[in-house]
Formats: C-alpha cells, structure tokens, sequence
C-alpha cells in the first residue's frame, strides 16, 4: 500500500476525545474515576474517528492556507468548493445537485438539530429507524418535539437488518409525523438499503407528507464492491429530500467540523439563510477542499485495508466466539455485534469491558432501543491494535458464565 494505516499514532494530551474524554462522554463522571488499567493501556474501539493520519492532501491544504498567516472571517463565495463537491458525488455516485441547494454546516449533528426545529412544530414528531444513532433522538428533544420508532427487523437472527415497512407506514401514517430522519448507510448496523427499499421508504414519507433527512455521513466507507445510491439522486425532481454528507467521517477530520447540507426545498432554505448566521473556520475549509480533490486513491485504500479488518474480526469471532451474532456490514468501519449468549441483558457492557478487559467500546443502549445485548466496535485502527482489543473481548466473554 502507498499509504499506512498500520502506524501507530499518540493523540493523548491533544484534547482528544478517544484517550482524554472518554470518562465524561461514555461514564458521564470525571479523572477521579479509576480503572484497573492506565489509560494508556486501554485499547479504544468506541468514538466513530478512526484511528488513522489524516491524508496528506488535507495537511498540505492546511499547511498552504495557514501561510497566508491570516484568518479572519470566512465564507464560502463563488463556485470554487461547489464545483470540487460536485466532482467528488458525480465521481463515486453519478450524482450532482444545483449549486443553490448546497450549504455547510460545523457539523451534521448541528444541522440535525436547526433542521428539525425548522421542520417540525411543538405537536409534531420525528420518526427513526431502531436502532439508531442516538442524535436522531436528541435533535427532536432539543427542539421539544416528540419521537416515534420504527423497530428494524433481524428476521433470520443473522446480523442482517431489513425495513418492516408495514409499521414504518403506520407510524408514517400518524399526522402527527412531520419528519423522518432516515440513516443511509445505516448506522449502527453498516446496511447500504436497496433501491427498492430507498424507493419504498421514500414513497411511503411522499404520500403522508413527511418530510426526509437523509443522513448519508458513512456514504464514502462502503465495502469494495458496493454500491452507494443517495436518496435523493432517485428524486431529482423533489423538494422533500434533505441530504447530508460530510469529508468528517471518510477522512478522520471530526474535529475540523465541516458538512455539507443539499436542501432543494425553498421554504427550508429561507430558515436557514435567516437563522444559520454562521462563518466557515478557514483551515476546516480548506481541509475539505483539498480531501475532496486530492483524497480519492487514498480513500480507495483505506476501504481495502477495512475490508481486511472486518474479514480478521469476522473469522476471530467465528473461532473464538461462535455463538455472537455478527456480519461483516455494507458501509462504515463500525461492527455492530450481538453477544447476548455471552452477557446478561441487564449488563452495562460499556463498563463491563472497560474494567475487565481494558477496552472502551459502545454498548446497544446508546442506540434509543432495539439494541439490548449488542455492542459497537470500531475497526478503523491499525491491524495490531485491533488483533489486541479482539484478543482482550474474546478472552473476557470465552471465560463469561450467563
């Protein structure tokens, strides 16, 4: 490989929030609770960043803006960003957008939470697919609006999710449902949907005016040999589709807080341009430039290498674990595995591995619900980090007594 995702990286004392903050974001407590492990000595599969240098192209596009030693405040103006976007979703999905419809965000969360305000009024819901990415919930409380859940369904008990489409109509169906805030790659379980599950989704929202947030952050990380359809590129002709993409997730840049937010619907629009009064960090700017057009062939080869690790999780598990529950998912670099034959449903699992096998993961219960018993690994880390934190989980739960 031309690039290397085996290096090791030290990103302790950076104010990270996978080595410094894992305390306040997973135990919600402070430095004064302590472990049977260092924090140096804990292997980290939790928080979706990878483990991973960013690429070059956005360090050297940094690196030239913070020569002009200036940074001010800063927009988006002319076409230049439009245009290298444009090229990245034409390029990987045959999709392009008008240049009218495409604002940015700090972040998609960010955009989830003023979208939904703007969408939905006080007697309205949000509807989301369970499990979920617990934000879809969060962004309908901030904005003191109710949520409804429509529970995906393991049918063969094989780690492979399907829509049940006759209660995502009836809970579409309810007047009250003004905004469905649908995950396209899944996240937690890595499903890329089928064209004919987008097209049944989205005539079913269509006919009972509910309005759609396609969340779409995973889109770049799918499996070599799949395919990424954008829900929106299948209407180009509506209004209803809002489309969420962002440079974060595929190129290790969170931080950077930079996404794009595709939004045809003209009223939509008004709200935004009055009430998200908001400049663009200048570096963070320029990082997305320079991954979009320099980034490909090195997101080419992380793909590669995350397939390898997901074969290596697939086949540790299959020997060490046979009787957890887990499938190599379509998109994204997060595993999401039941280990219910292994655990009590009441276990808080996040707690569980952190003090007795010195990793930090996330359990199912920080997916809203339909997730008792599952935990969330992250894989995008360095092949040795990951055959230590499957040797430690595997170790653990082979010597668990149910």
């Amino acid at each position: 490989m031309k690039y290397n995702f085996d290096e090791i990286i030290d990103r302790k004392h950076t104010n990270c929030m996978n080595t410094d903050g894992f305390r306040q974001y997973i135990f919600h407590t402070d430095e004064t609770m302590k472990f049977p492990f260092a924090d140096e000595e804990f292997i980290r599969m939790w928080i979706a960043d990878m483990e991973f240098a960013a690429p070059e192209c956005i360090t050297d596009a940094i690196r030239e803006r913070l020569d002009r030693k200036i940074f001010g405040y800063t927009r988006i103006f002319g076409d230049e960003y439009y245009r290298i976007f444009s090229d990245w979703t034409r390029k990987l999905y045959g999709w392009t957008f008008p240049q009218k419809d495409l604002y940015t965000s700090h972040g998609v969360i960010p955009a989830l939470y003023e979208l939904t305000g703007y969408i939905c009024g006080p007697e309205d819901k949000v509807l989301m697919m369970t499990p979920s990415y617990a934000y879809f919930k969060y962004a309908a409380e901030h904005n003191g609006v109710g949520y409804v859940c429509s529970d995906l369904l393991n049918r063969k008990q094989d780690g492979y999710y399907e829509i049940d489409f006759e209660d995502f109509r009836k809970k579409a169906e309810d007047p009250a449902v003004r905004l469905f805030i649908f995950c396209n790659p899944h996240n937690p379980s890595g499903r890329i949907w089928t064209e004919e599950e987008l097209r049944r989704v989205a005539e079913i929202c269509f006919e009972n005016d509910v309005m759609i947030i396609s969340d779409e952050i995973h889109c770049d990380l799918i499996r070599t040999g799949r395919t990424h359809i954008p829900l929106a590129k299948m209407y180009p002709d509506s209004d209803r589709i809002i489309t969420c993409m962002a440079p974060s997730k595929t190129f290790n840049t969170a931080g950077l807080q930079f996404s794009n937010i595709i939004i045809p619907n003209e009223e939509i629009r008004k709200c935004w341009l009055k009430w998200h009064n908001f400049d663009e960090n200048p570096l963070s700017l320029a990082g997305a430039m320079g991954a979009y057009q320099g980034g490909y062939d090195w997101l080419m080869e992380l793909r590669t290498y995350l397939d390898a690790n997901f074969e290596f999780v697939r086949s540790y598990l299959a020997e060490h674990l046979p009787e957890v529950v887990f499938r190599i998912p379509d998109a994204t670099y997060l595993g999401w595995v039941d280990i219910g034959a292994y655990v009590d449903k009441e276990e808080d699992l996040p707690l569980l591995f952190a003090e007795k096998a010195g990793v930090l993961l996330e359990g199912g219960n920080m997916f809203v619900q339909n997730s008792d018993t599952y935990i969330r690994l992250n894989v995008a880390c360095p092949r040795s980090v990951l055959e230590e934190g499957m040797r430690r989980i595997c170790g653990l739960l082979g010597n668990a007594v149910k």
